[in-house]
């Protein structure tokens, strides 16, 4: 790779209420540096409330995307949001072999919403772990999306461990299971690499404003890893960034709020 310029592709969906997605990915790497590209696979009508309705892109047109950006203006880190359907996941897959054989890869296997709603179907889960966990750089799944694609219990700080290291044996270079929707006042991240185990605490926030945090803490890392953080470096930044902007919510919204992506802005102008 060349020296890390913070230009990161996305690879997701467009979340029309603003809190996640496409537009929860450019606002976390802008804030923290980073230049965004994106591939939009999909038009979601949402809001807080729900999911109202999904229009998918045509896969060459996401394809299209991910090689003129690529080809023009580079990426230092690939990012991998909302893949509904498993011929999408395949030819996302194919075109980062052929395009961005070296560029570190963050997936986070979007598959259900804050709101509850459904975002993949069954076959493109199984792409996912067959076509996309392998060689990725960090797979950032929550403890239900990791259940699916490990078949491990995830109830438990043990149960995340396990199934980050089922991750790694399916070929990822690292994963980071998230804790927040295991019980208790304290929420525990695993990471675990080829080269180590990290776990990182943190006092769970009560509030409704979590809309989009998995899509903000995704783009985070890969906004700096861009920029040549280190992967545990990138995790930790990422986490007290996305622990920010939740505390900094607005309360948009009737249903789960958005995290306020701008909070250091704020705390500049202060």
């Amino acid at each position: 790779m060349t020296t890390p310029q913070g230009r990161v592709l996305i690879i997701a969906g467009s979340d029309s209420g603003g809190g996640a997605g496409i537009q929860a990915d450019i606002k976390a790497v802008t804030m923290l540096g980073g230049y965004a590209m994106t591939a939009i696979t999909a038009l979601t009508v949402q809001d807080t409330r729900g999911v109202h309705g999904v229009w998918p892109a045509p896969v060459g047109v996401v394809t299209d995307q991910m090689k003129v950006t690529l080809a023009d203006i580079g990426a230092d880190a690939i990012k991998t949001g909302m893949l509904g359907t498993a011929a999408l996941v395949e030819a996302v897959a194919e075109t980062l072999h052929a395009h961005a054989g070296m560029i570190p890869r963050v997936i986070d296997p979007v598959m259900v919403a804050t709101s509850g709603d459904r975002l993949v179907n069954e076959k493109a889960v199984g792409a996912i772990r067959t076509e996309l966990i392998p060689r990725a750089r960090l797979v950032t799944p929550n403890a239900p999306e990791a259940e699916v694609l490990t078949g491990k219990a995830v109830e438990t700080l043990d149960g995340q461990r396990r199934a980050a290291e089922r991750l790694l044996e399916l070929g990822a270079n690292g994963a980071l299971v998230k804790g927040g929707h295991i019980a208790g006042r304290v929420i525990h991240d695993v990471l675990q690499t080829t080269t180590g185990e990290w776990i990182f605490e943190s006092t769970r926030i009560e509030t409704t404003s979590t809309h989009g945090t998995g899509c903000t803490l995704a783009s985070a890392i890969a906004a700096l890893l861009a920029q040549g953080r280190s992967v545990p470096e990138a995790v930790e930044e990422g986490r007290d960034y996305l622990m920010g902007a939740i505390l900094a919510a607005k309360g948009f919204g009737k249903g789960h709020g958005p995290v306020h992506h701008g909070w250091l802005l704020d705390e500049k102008e202060r």
